[in-house]
């Protein structure tokens, strides 16, 4: 699938979800319950991290972008965060035992993009939130950044969080056959790269489009 569209010149349709989840960050969704802080906090990010250190530990990467990384709570030093095993650590940078960089257009303080290349890029929670239409080329972005390895999820079905305009928060909603395609076209562009996008079906199966 070839993207019509490029960070420089995205669709229409981005623009305006952008300014929606802008809105979200800023304000949050008084209507259904959700204050600003609590909005895209970035914790989906922590189910991951069982994948994540087994990844780190094979691969021994040294860099790693957090790509669409909401307000990237878990990174920071405020609370202790507990682990699946119980184990407990201060932020995740202490875990991974990097400087994570991070990135999200839809909030101020992270909406720089980044320079150069990273050992990992992983975005969770974030695919789906973008416009089918762009999504392509999102995709070849995340490669783009990656030196190593890509490791991102998606949600293949509807999200409980609207948006503003009243549209569900995950307004690109396919199978895995379509993502399957847009992924392994980034991917043939970076035959060096390894990849692990871990599809979430409506009935909370996954399936993983992995390379070989």
């Amino acid at each position: 699938m070839q993207a019509a569209y490029s960070r420089a010149n995205p669709s229409p349709r981005y623009r305006m979800l952008m300014e929606q989840y802008q809105t979200l960050h800023s304000a949050g969704a008084p209507e259904q319950g959700i204050a600003a802080n609590e909005m895209f906090p970035g914790q989906s990010l922590l189910e991951h991290v069982n994948p994540l250190l087994n990844l780190f530990a094979e691969k021994k990467f040294t860099s790693m972008l957090d790509y669409g990384c909401g307000k990237a709570m878990l990174y920071r030093p405020i609370n202790n965060i507990t682990l699946a095993d119980g184990r407990q650590v201060s932020c995740l940078q202490e875990l991974l035992g990097i400087d994570v960089s991070l990135y999200d257009p839809a909030y101020l303080p992270y909406s720089v993009p980044p320079q150069g290349t990273f050992d990992l890029v992983v975005c969770t929670d974030v695919l789906e939130h973008c416009s089918a239409e762009d999504v392509p080329w999102i995709v070849a972005e995340l490669f783009a950044y990656a030196d190593k390895f890509v490791y991102a999820n998606i949600a293949c079905y509807p999200a409980k969080k609207v948006l503003p305009n009243g549209e569900n928060a995950h307004c690109t909603i396919a199978d895995v056959a379509w993502w399957q395609q847009i992924v392994e076209t980034a991917a043939a562009q970076h035959p060096t790269t390894e990849y692990r996008f871990i599809c979430t079906l409506p009935d909370m199966s996954q399936v993983s489009i992995a390379s070989a």
